[in-house]
């Protein structure tokens, strides 16, 4: 054991003797080439999720000496602290959040290795999550991917066993290496509402039920407004604000005279965007209220909001599958629908109040996922089409950008112009403003294989152009193919 230890601490002191001369030796960074310093990120980012796996193996291990049943003599309050949580944030100087994470991830470590390393056994506070803590132990899953599959997926109740959950997370665990830790809460997320589509409806009301509007005023004469919103509502919102601001955040480019006069408008106000945020909201409350008076822009109550936030009415549009909304009707009412931009489902109930009021724009899908539609001679996608696209495409495609469907623009995937592209959905696909200059300006291509769609970078950035796959960001066509896979 006391060899054990000495190679431990002397391990500990040789990484921070080599970290310590990566920082001394910055100026050398200067000098990689750009492959070297992805390389070098990769390889530290390597190394430092090896040593936050220590770091919660230590945790861990300082909780374990700090259980409930041992008191004042257990480790924390021994060393003057109520919580092993707190021993741990003064001993790294960290953050109270992050110190909880390295607490529960240490405990998934040891509950999972207690049996192969013959230490004491105890009862498994959390067994569903043996797969992720024997990861994190094997340093094939961060630790913040860890804490990621752990909030995301919950824990059982009358409807999800432990061993689905179990099942789940060993599932996930395999998904580490190509996930970051936001992508791996949310593919948590998702397999919790496939393993527990009845409490779709139950965590709906818990959400709405957190909605609230704060109101203090600070000490130098300003009001803060805090407002916390439920997806539908949210959904609303998020329209008006996006349609007030996008031109100022790379938002899409307009194409109606009326709307690019607007546009160009708004690049001349001199004020910040937030300031255009806070005095369009404003400005549509003053409309909506019928005050005379105007705000600081000063208009009157026969304002047209268009001249706020363009022609474009913002809306919540949900999207849902035929067979969820006939299964609605049924006993037993099964099923789910997509708020459009929202990566989480609300219960079929919610789909059909929205319909209701609403209406139903039919999108017919083939059995690949490929919206059908017919080849059209305009150059320019009518609003239908990018109803498709925007069903289809969950956002912009390009890999890892998260822009949604009303901050994209629809590009010609064989150019209209010199490749003589139709203007139709199989030949269309969405991208965000500044990835479609970007594909543009430095003459990245997209290939079409049936409902697939692939980005290829050009020579300059991979000499072998290997196709990078753009796969769709929308929930809804995930979850149409699923069910007509199952």
């Amino acid at each position: 054991m006391t060899d054990f230890v000495d190679t431990f601490g002397a391990s500990l002191a040789a990484v921070v003797s080599a970290a310590g001369r990566v920082v001394s030796q910055s100026a050398a960074a200067r000098e990689l080439s750009a492959k070297a310093l992805i390389a070098a990120q990769g390889d530290i980012a390597g190394a430092r999720r090896d040593l936050d796996a220590s770091a919660a193996v230590i945790a861990g291990q300082i909780a374990l000496r700090s259980r409930p049943e041992a008191g004042h003599a257990g480790l924390a309050q021994r060393e003057g602290f109520r919580t092993p949580e707190a021993l741990v944030q003064h001993a790294t100087g960290s953050t109270a959040r992050e110190a909880m994470t390295l607490v529960r991830v240490g405990a998934m470590i040891h509950d999972s290795t207690a049996n192969e390393t013959g230490a004491p056994t105890y009862p498994v506070a959390e067994p569903w999550l043996v797969p992720v803590g024997l990861a994190v132990a094997s340093g094939t899953l961060s630790v913040a991917a860890a804490e990621a599959i752990r909030g995301g997926l919950g824990g059982p109740n009358e409807d999800v066993s432990i061993d689905a959950l179990r099942d789940a997370a060993a599932t996930l665990v395999r998904l580490g290496p190509t996930l970051n830790a936001d992508q791996m809460f949310r593919r948590a997320r998702e397999a919790r509402d496939d393993l527990d589509e009845a409490g779709i409806a139950i965590r709906e009301r818990e959400r709405r039920e957190l909605r609230s509007l704060r109101r203090w005023r600070k000490p130098d004469g300003m009001t803060r407004y805090i407002w916390e919103l439920d997806p539908e509502s949210a959904a609303l919102v998020d329209g008006i604000y996006d349609q007030l601001t996008s031109l100022r955040r790379g938002g899409p480019r307009m194409v109606d005279k009326a709307e690019q006069k607007r546009a160009e408008a708004v690049e001349r106000d001199p004020r910040t965007t937030d300031q255009l945020a806070s005095d369009g909201f404003l400005d549509l409350l003053t409309i909506a209220v019928g005050t005379v008076t105007g705000t600081a822009v000063g208009i009157s109550t026969g304002t047209d909001p268009r001249q706020l936030i363009g022609i474009r009415n913002p809306a919540v549009r949900v999207l849902v599958s035929a067979e969820h909304l006939a299964a609605g009707n049924l006993a037993g009412r099964t099923g789910h629908g997509r708020i459009e931009g929202h990566p989480d489902p609300i219960s079929i109930e919610t789909v059909e109040r929205i319909a209701c009021t609403s209406g139903i724009i039919p999108i017919h899908f083939d059995t690949s996922g490929q919206v059908l539609d017919v080849g059209r001679e305009q150059r320019l996608f009518t609003r239908r089409q990018r109803i498709g696209l925007a069903a289809r495409d969950g956002g912009c495609r390009w890999p890892e950008c998260q822009r949604p469907p009303g901050w994209t623009e629809a590009h010609h995937v064989d150019h209209w112009q010199r490749d003589h592209g139709e203007t139709s959905i199989d030949n269309g696909i969405l991208l965000c403003r500044h990835h479609h200059l970007l594909l543009h300006d430095n003459h990245w291509e997209i290939a079409k294989r049936g409902a697939e769609y692939w980005l290829i970078p050009p020579p300059g950035i991979d000499p072998d152009q290997t196709a990078r796959p753009m796969p769709s960001k929308s929930p809804a066509l995930h979850d149409l193919l699923d069910s007509r896979s199952a």
